[in-house]
């Protein structure tokens, strides 16, 4: 059958369609994808303003457009962090599902972990033993591991590259105080959750998804996407330790002039590193592979699951 996923992200709002059935793996069959940034279109109180979610309900409506136009059978709709943090969430979801007829499902951090960790799990297979998955979204960070499909711990903390962007690095490039107290708050918090990952014992394979992760490994000297999804990436402790500084250095345009950078996350690059350093760094990770999985083909993977 053929799936679309509507994923309303805190960047993006991606509509990626599949040709998939129990026991197969998901086979990409269209992407339509619309830079909206809402957790850039916000209010003082924290709401999404009035100009962000028309935007939102007119972008979904062309994404229903074409979702049909491709012959989707079932969508699933669902938002993450900027839309449940929101704070007029109930009235987004409510104008959206009245103006288009989608009823978003907003998951929760630890319902992204769950799905992405079960994407990853899938990809790698069971061979890879126990997973430590990292995943820089635009609001949040994911943090997952385990030896089965389902995480044996789980967590999601405030710290995506847009909302950290936002919220913390206000010149371009960045001043070097804006990059340290930032790598301080960073710090703190992926240390808060440190123990909780610890306990389980130390992990087999590092796996990150995402597309901060993706850029980061590129521009590390990865392979291009023009390669294939079956070709090995990797980002080390040390490569991403020698860009760091020269990341934070440089205008948002001279980071989209980088390899495998766009301009649209461009200016989130900085951010992202910091998070990425800190992660690696903390959980003692010398090297981690990239997944070319991630949350869209975990709900994918899980509605198969559970189709009759």
């Amino acid at each position: 059958m053929r799936l679309g996923v509507l994923d309303v992200g805190s960047n993006t709002v991606h509509l990626l369609v599949v040709d998939a059935h129990q026991g197969a793996r998901p086979l990409p069959a269209y992407s339509h994808k619309r830079d909206l940034r809402l957790a850039e279109l916000l209010e003082p109180d924290g709401s999404i303003a009035p100009h962000g979610i028309d935007l939102l309900v007119r972008t979904m409506a062309a994404a229903l457009e074409v979702a049909e136009d491709k012959g989707v059978e079932d969508l699933l709709p669902f938002a993450t962090s900027a839309v449940r943090e929101a704070a007029n969430s109930e009235a987004v979801l409510d104008r959206v599902r009245r103006e288009t007829g989608v009823d978003l499902q907003v998951l929760t951090g630890a319902d992204e972990a769950r799905l992405t960790f079960l994407a990853v799990r899938r990809w790698f297979g069971w061979s890879s033993g126990r997973l430590l998955v990292l995943d820089i979204g635009g609001g949040s960070l994911e943090i997952a591991a385990g030896v089965d499909e389902e995480p044996d711990a789980a967590a999601s903390l405030p710290l995506g590259a847009g909302r950290l962007t936002r919220n913390w690095l206000h010149t371009d490039p960045p001043t070097a105080d804006e990059v340290r107290v930032l790598r301080k708050h960073v710090r703190a918090e992926i240390a808060r959750t440190v123990a909780e990952f610890s306990r389980l014992g130390r992990p087999d394979h590092v796996v990150a998804t995402s597309k901060t992760f993706k850029q980061l490994a590129r521009i590390a000297g990865a392979p291009s996407s023009g390669e294939g999804p079956y070709v090995k990436r990797s980002l080390s402790r040390a490569g991403l330790a020698d860009w760091l500084p020269r990341l934070a250095t440089m205008t948002a345009t001279e980071r989209a002039a980088l390899p495998g950078v766009s301009v649209g996350r461009a200016p989130q690059l900085v951010a992202g590193a910091i998070v990425a350093d800190a992660a690696l760094d903390l959980f003692d990770v010398n090297t981690l592979e990239i997944c070319p999985w991630a949350l869209r083909e975990g709900i994918i993977l899980r509605r198969l699951d559970w189709m009759d």
